[in-house]
């Protein structure tokens, strides 16, 4: 094999590792039968998520994913497959559960890693249920401030007497 190639596919194989290490959320999906016009309208939406959508060959995702240790990963990795990098846990799943059942057999989660934990197509879907970080922290702050709002109420009903 000619040095350059051999570079060029280290180097994509590199480049799949860091993305991967830097998303919380990695998934896997069919794109057989999606447009182009319907691939840029999923790329803008995943952006604004803070997620992107990269196709590689799946021999190199392969490579990348014994380097991560995502063995589990190498199974749904047949025909063509888009890999789909997300910051948020759930941010990219939204967007890709959102498409997919919009796009129908043309977009086909098949399944992902999040924190380091494979799961397959309804476990994905799941986590596209979840809300997202600034959710997630607003509902801890409500919790945390329901007490102190109660012991409020409860001073001021007092006071009132």
């Amino acid at each position: 094999m000619n040095k350059d190639v051999l570079s060029a596919k280290q180097e994509v194989v590199k480049e799949i590792v860091s993305k991967a290490q830097a998303s919380s959320g990695i998934i896997v999906a069919e794109y057989r039968g999606l447009t182009v016009a319907k691939t840029q309208e999923l790329r803008r939406a995943l952006a604004a998520e803070h997620a992107s959508m990269n196709v590689y060959k799946n021999s190199l995702v392969e490579r990348a994913a014994d380097e991560l240790g995502y063995a589990d990963l190498k199974q749904i990795l047949e025909g063509p497959n888009a890999i789909f990098f997300s910051e948020d846990v759930s941010g990219g799943a939204k967007v890709l559960a959102k498409y997919a059942k919009r796009y129908g057999d043309s977009l086909n989660i098949k399944g992902g890693i999040f924190e380091g934990k494979y799961t397959d197509k309804a476990g994905v879907l799941e986590v596209s249920k979840l809300p997202n970080k600034e959710g997630m922290l607003a509902m801890l702050l409500s919790c945390l401030q329901a007490p102190v709002r109660q012991f409020a109420c409860t001073v001021k009903a007092v006071a009132d007497k």
